[in-house]
């Protein structure tokens, strides 16, 4: 079985549409989201429309929960954060359908999956928070502190926007890198495809190139901060 692991998309509808496109090209039977669907792109909407129809398996992101919790939190918000991220999630949240709003609030934050006998455990972050990034950097001691409390065979998440793949004490760790936002300076999307059988699991990330300049034209045409456009032709973070 043939699985495509995204996440990470942040409106980005044009990065979207590349790579499940090229996802069906090799076969793939079934799409597993990470989350933050939302934020940053020109297509926040028609992003959770696409994903929701498709019927694609998702969990929530910490963007995405933090754009439901937008109304409430705004004022404070405003205040607090920067104003690039606060707009993102102004446009987010003003952007969303009533019907895409509700699809967002019953979205779980983890999901458990078990294919062809292997435990898979879903998360955005890392398995204890929505928030925690797992990357090169992070220190032995935590891998192996989560590999044996993940209670999973795979832990697939997301978040850092950058792609991983790592074995500790034969727990596979997946981060699927980013649909929408790079920020390695490669502007190209990024998923894992996963291959799954009884007895075998093998990943690789696929970077696909798409119509960066749609997306960040489209994101100008909105009215969005012109370095959210820079970020998706560039490939790198909102800058310091």
């Amino acid at each position: 079985m043939q699985i495509a692991l995204i996440g990470d998309i942040h409106g980005n509808l044009p990065a979207l549409e590349a790579v499940l496109e090229d996802a069906g090209s090799v076969g793939v039977e079934t799409v597993w989201n990470m989350g933050d669907m939302v934020g940053y792109g020109a297509y926040s909407d028609e992003v959770v429309t696409r994903l929701r129809l498709e019927k694609v398996l998702s969990i929530l992101g910490n963007y995405d929960r933090k754009t439901l919790r937008f109304k409430k939190r705004s004022k404070k918000w405003k205040k607090k954060k920067r104003r690039e991220k606060w707009l993102a999630f102004k446009d987010a949240y003003e952007s969303l359908s009533e019907e895409n709003l509700s699809y967002l609030k019953l979205l779980p934050k983890k999901r458990n999956m078990t294919v062809c006998g292997h435990r898979f455990l879903l998360c955005h972050g890392s398995p204890d928070s929505i928030k925690e990034c797992l990357e090169e950097e992070t220190s032995d001691a935590r891998w192996r502190g989560l590999s044996a409390t993940c209670d999973a065979d795979v832990v697939v998440c997301a978040h850092s926007h950058r792609a991983l793949l790592k074995q500790v004490n034969g727990v596979w760790f997946v981060n699927t890198g980013t649909v929408g936002r790079p920020v390695d300076g490669d502007p190209r999307a990024c998923y894992c495809l996963a291959e799954v059988e009884k007895g075998f699991f093998r990943a690789e990330h696929r970077r696909i190139e798409y119509d960066t300049e749609q997306a960040a034209e489209a994101i100008l045409s909105k009215g969005l901060p012109p370095v959210f456009a820079q970020m998706i032709r560039e490939g790198v973070d909102l800058p310091n």
